[in-house]
């Protein structure tokens, strides 16, 4: 772990008995196994810890399918938790676990309000720039509420129009050196710098875990042998029952640097 023995606090939900009902919208519906679903999610919390992350669970939502999806409900920026507003109705009850647990770690706490939508998912942090996807679950009111609140903060929020994604970060994320790595053809944006293609869809989702250790989708088997090549420690996730659901392994925490809790 590059020297570390604690990174800071990775936030989960555990997935409920409802999670087969959860949302999808560009694939087709597949049949969710609900028990490998629940092995597949304590093995990427076992990553994470592996990694020198402290795993904190929300409290579960049972009544809500899209819930372990948790990095939805919160955008995390130094120590300031911007509690979101989903763009889909039906997940709007999901953030109020989310707050709680933000407020239990000392994090000042903030809100995307109506008429705004954000989702979690939407946001990439490179450094002081914030990436936001819009034109899905996130409008530019939501987009806009969340410029001026990490304003303070010395961030520049740029807007990407989002092609058939769900989410910014379904197609497009940042390796531990800041560059971008994804499906340059799922955005249209001239805000974003070059992105390095890949080439299968789970190999767009990294999730840099400090030094250069990233974690990655199973699934994404091209992408792990190539960043493994350029030296990097990839922690390879198997998440195939919550990618039938078009998660994917950012969805499934928030990570809250040790910095942002002192």
């Amino acid at each position: 772990m590059d020297g570390y023995t604690y990174r800071g606090i990775a936030l989960t939900r555990p997935p409920g008995h409802r999670l087969s009902e959860g949302i999808v919208t560009h694939l087709s519906r597949s049949v969710v196994d609900p028990v490998l679903a629940a092995r597949q999610y304590t093995i990427y919390q076992e990553t994470l810890a592996s990694a020198g992350w402290r795993v904190v669970e929300v409290d579960p939502a049972p009544e809500h399918p899209d819930a372990v999806f948790v990095e939805d409900t919160l955008v995390v920026c130094e120590n300031l938790a911007v509690v979101t507003r989903p763009g889909a109705r039906e997940r709007r009850g999901e953030v109020e676990g989310a707050e709680r647990a933000a407020r239990s770690l000392g994090l000042r706490v903030a809100r995307i309000e109506k008429p705004g939508n954000l989702d979690g998912g939407d946001v990439l942090q490179v450094g002081n720039t914030v990436y936001v996807g819009v034109g899905g679950r996130t409008d530019e009111e939501g987009a806009d509420q969340l410029e001026r609140l990490l304003a303070p903060l010395g961030r520049e929020v740029r807007r990407v129009r989002l092609g058939r994604v769900l989410h910014l970060k379904s197609a497009v994320t940042a390796l531990p050196d800041g560059s971008l790595i994804g499906l340059p053809e799922a955005v249209e944006s001239a805000d974003l710098p070059p992105i390095r293609p890949v080439a299968e869809e789970p190999g767009a989702h990294v999730v840099p875990l400090g030094g250069r250790e990233v974690l990655v989708s199973a699934a994404a088997t091209e992408t792990v042998h190539l960043l493994t090549a350029e030296h990097l420690r990839v922690l390879p996730v198997d998440i195939s029952e919550f990618e039938k659901l078009e998660g994917c392994v950012t969805c499934l925490s928030v990570l809250i640097p040790e910095a942002s809790l002192g």
